[in-house]
């Protein structure tokens, strides 16, 4: 694994992130829409891409092991008691948890994304906590906007929403490249490129 090239490394990170719920909504529409079906192989695809990501990265990434660890739980209280609001909350808690993480951390003098990230990006303090509340507003929409979609159309509907979320997630991480190019400090020799924080689906 060591011998793969960045762009190949950049993609198995794309499926690491997406794979799964790209999964869930293929296995969804594809196989006369069983929930039960979809939500287990939504658990089983992230499983898979956190044991990917951890070979291939030599470490376990914070936000897609978490986005991991949600959809194991969330789908597991699914298939246990049978009812598919448990995975559709998923979407709601863990980017709740996300908000409350950035936010609260900013709240209280903390910058919990440069935690992260620190060694990776180098940008003064005030900027990491300028990207921090960005990402915490984003999660915090992102939240809402789930429950009113859940709330308010059918599973299928909701869905197609949740899917949709994939590349509205890649474009709001990629939107954040400017700022941070803009207040990254003179890298050192070795340094690779800043990529933006992946906001974890």
């Amino acid at each position: 694994m060591s011998k793969l090239s960045s762009a190949a490394r950049r993609w198995i990170r794309v499926g690491v992130d997406y794979g799964a719920p790209i999964a869930f909504a293929v296995t969804y529409f594809g196989f006369g829409k069983n929930v039960m079906l979809a939500t287990g192989v939504l658990v089983g695809a992230s499983v898979l891409a956190v044991i990917v990501g951890g070979i291939v990265e030599r470490r376990l990434a914070p936000l897609p092991l978490i986005a991991g660890v949600f959809a194991v739980v969330f789908g597991g209280l699914t298939l246990v008691f049978r009812d598919e609001t448990f995975v559709q909350i998923k979407i709601t808690a863990q980017n709740g948890l996300f908000a409350l993480a950035l936010l609260g951390g900013v709240s209280i003098g903390k910058n919990p994304l440069k935690a992260l990230l620190g060694e990776n990006i180098r940008m003064e303090d005030a900027a990491w906590r300028h990207l921090t509340i960005r990402y915490g507003v984003y999660f915090i929409a992102v939240a809402i906007a789930n429950e009113v979609v859940r709330n308010t159309y059918d599973f299928s509907f909701w869905l197609k929403f949740r899917t949709a979320l994939l590349p509205l997630a890649l474009v709001f991480s990629l939107s954040q490249v400017p700022f941070m190019m803009k207040n990254l400090q003179k890298p050192e020799e070795g340094d690779a490129a800043p990529e933006p924080p992946d906001p974890g689906v």
